[in-house]
C-alpha cells in the first residue's frame, strides 16, 4: 500500500510539472498561422521587437515597437495585459524567441512567436505598413551587378544580424584580396526587401556566388572564411 501511495505521489508530481511546462512553453507559429491568428483573436498584443529604424521600414499593422536590445524593454513591457495574448516577432525569429522567453519569465503565459520574422511574412507576401522609399534594388539592377567577368559573390546582410556582422570583415578581405577572381557585393536586406522576396531570400546571413549569372553555390547561415574561399578558388 505504502509503495502504491509513492507511485502515485512521483506520478501527481511528474503530471503537475509537464502541466506546468506545458503552460509557459512558448508557441511558434509559421507566418501564415500567426497572420491568422492576429486577424481573428481580439484581445492580441502584436510587439515588434526590432529596432525603431527597422520598425519603421516596414512592420505589421497595429504593431507596437518595443525594441528588444534597448534597456528599457523589460520597464516597457510591463505595459501589455499579462491576461492577454501577446504574439511577438523580429526580422527573422532569434530575438522574439528570446522576447517571448522573458517574457515568459515575467508572468506572460500565452506568447505567441512568429516562425521566420519578417522575412517569411514577406515571402508569404502578407500585408504590411511599409515607407513609400523602401523598394530599393529591382531584379533588374541586381541582375546588371551579376554582369562580370570574375565571379560575384554577393551576401545578404542585415545590420542587426550578429552573424552577418561576424563574416563581414573576412568578406571584405576576400574582396580585396581575390579582386581578379570575385566581385563581392553586399546588400542590405532591410532596404532591398522587394529583392530579397523575389530572390527569396528569407533568412539571413545569404551568400550566392554567381558565375555568368548563374548560382554556382549557396549558403544560408554562418560560414567560415575558409569554405568561401574554397567555393572561390576551386
Amino acid at each position: 500500500m505504502y509503495k502504491k501511495m509513492i507511485a502515485l505521489f512521483l506520478a501527481l508530481v511528474v503530471t503537475a510539472s509537464i502541466t506546468a511546462q506545458n503552460k509557459n512553453e512558448q508557441k511558434i507559429l509559421p507566418a501564415k498561422e500567426f497572420y491568422n491568428k492576429i486577424e481573428t483573436v481580439k484581445d492580441a498584443q502584436l510587439v515588434d521587437v526590432r529596432t525603431p529604424d527597422e520598425f519603421l521600414n516596414g512592420h505589421l499593422i497595429n504593431a507596437m515597437n518595443i525594441d528588444w536590445k534597448a534597456d528599457d524593454f523589460e520597464e516597457k513591457s510591463k505595459a501589455l495585459d499579462k491576461n492577454r495574448p501577446v504574439y511577438v516577432y523580429c526580422m527573422s525569429g532569434p530575438r522574439s524567441n528570446a522576447a517571448g522567453t522573458k517574457l515568459q519569465e515575467m508572468g506572460f503565459n500565452k506568447v505567441y512567436v512568429m516562425e521566420g520574422g519578417m522575412m517569411k511574412w514577406r515571402n508569404a507576401d502578407l500585408p504590411e505598413i511599409k515607407k513609400s522609399n523602401t523598394a530599393g534594388m529591382s531584379l533588374a539592377q541586381y541582375n546588371e551587378l551579376l554582369d562580370s567577368k570574375t565571379l560575384v559573390l554577393v551576401d545578404f546582410y542585415a545590420e542587426w544580424c550578429a552573424p552577418c556582422r561576424k563574416m563581414e570583415p573576412y568578406l571584405k578581405k576576400i574582396g580585396s584580396e581575390l579582386s581578379d577572381k570575385v566581385e563581392v557585393v553586399r546588400i542590405n536586406a532591410d532596404e532591398n526587401t522587394q529583392l530579397c522576396k523575389e530572390l527569396h531570400v528569407s533568412a539571413l546571413p545569404v551568400l550566392k556566388l554567381h558565375k555568368n549569372k548563374n548560382v554556382i553555390w549557396e549558403n544560408v547561415g554562418f560560414v567560415e572564411e575558409a569554405e568561401v574561399r574554397k567555393q572561390i578558388l576551386q
